[in-house]
């Protein structure tokens, strides 16, 4: 679900310096057809992960910081204009971009763009598990190391909100965020009521769509609609529960008042639940299919 300039920036590049990744079939998506055109340097700190998933041209062994420094310093520093045109000529054509914007609706960007600029990217942003993780990665600007709090590919629905906890007591200067959806947020609300008890200001913000977005959206693409077990449509009444549990709870149903609301659970040092209601085929893009090559993402679909 990365962009689709940074995909072509992969292929056309000629040299590919990888610090600290395992090369999973996440990143990679077809072996045979990631970075073919170029050379790939690979720094790790273990040995195991050399050559495992993919063939490169030089293994560096030992800690990313003093090696990338070392780098730093035995290679000069370069420009290369065409490159960087090149690249911004990428981002201008291939954009990320929402689909199902309109006047009124509300969608994912930019209830997260709205977030981003009311607490000037700083926030520490912890996530769940489907859509609303790419959506949060996609959209809100990160600024420093160690804002974004997420399972990765792990993929442990239920694991934000005990992260953001655990993010807020840790630092109780920071705002903290929850980006969640709906599935997720029934596997783990019962922590509500540790936030309201020991009054720790987490904002708990669910994408209320009423389906298990990721997975519905590849029934819709690869399994002609055969929808299996992704619609939820559970009678929650988020206000209520909110209400409870003893947290403040609102809603986001138009796109007028997501800047209030947001601006409201942020201002207020408190717990702060938000149910934010969107369609359920608002889809993840760009995205990859199973067996593509990364440089060719699915960036539109119904």
């Amino acid at each position: 679900h990365g962009t689709k300039t940074s995909a072509l920036a992969i292929k056309n590049c000629d040299l590919f310096i990888a610090v600290g990744t395992r090369f999973s079939d996440r990143v990679l998506c077809n072996a045979n057809l990631f970075a073919q055109n170029c050379k790939i340097i690979q720094i790790d700190i273990d040995t195991a992960e050399f050559n495992k998933n993919i063939d490169v041209a030089l293994k560096l062994k030992g800690d990313a910081q003093e090696i990338l420094s070392t780098l730093n310093r035995l290679v000069p520093s370069r420009k290369n204009a065409e490159w960087m045109e090149n690249i911004a000529s990428w981002k201008k054509e291939y954009p990320l971009m929402q689909q199902g914007q309109t006047t009124d609706s509300v969608v994912p960007q930019e209830v997260i763009e709205i977030l981003d600029r009311l607490t000037e990217g700083e926030a520490i942003i912890a996530t769940e598990v489907g859509q609303h993780q790419m959506w949060a990665a996609q959209f809100y600007n990160f600024r420093h190391p160690h804002q974004f709090v997420s399972s990765g590919g792990l993929g442990t629905m239920g694991f934000g909100f005990g992260a953001a906890i655990g993010a807020k007591v840790a630092n109780p200067d920071k705002k903290v965020v929850n980006i969640a959806g709906d599935g997720s947020f029934h596997m783990n609300l019962n922590e509500l009521v540790t936030i309201s008890k020991y009054q720790i200001p987490v904002v708990e913000l669910v994408f209320n769509n009423n389906v298990l977005g990721m997975v519905r959206q590849w029934q819709k693409l690869f399994y002609d609609r055969r929808f299996s077990q992704t619609t939820l449509e559970r009678p929650t009444d988020y206000l209520k529960l909110g209400e409870a549990f003893g947290v403040k709870a609102l809603v986001i149903e138009k796109r007028e008042e997501i800047e209030p609301v947001l601006r409201e659970a942020l201002t207020g040092n408190q717990p702060v639940l938000i149910e934010c209601r969107i369609d359920k085929d608002i889809n993840v893009l760009p995205m990859v299919p199973a067996g593509g090559s990364i440089s060719e993402p699915i960036l539109e679909m119904n």
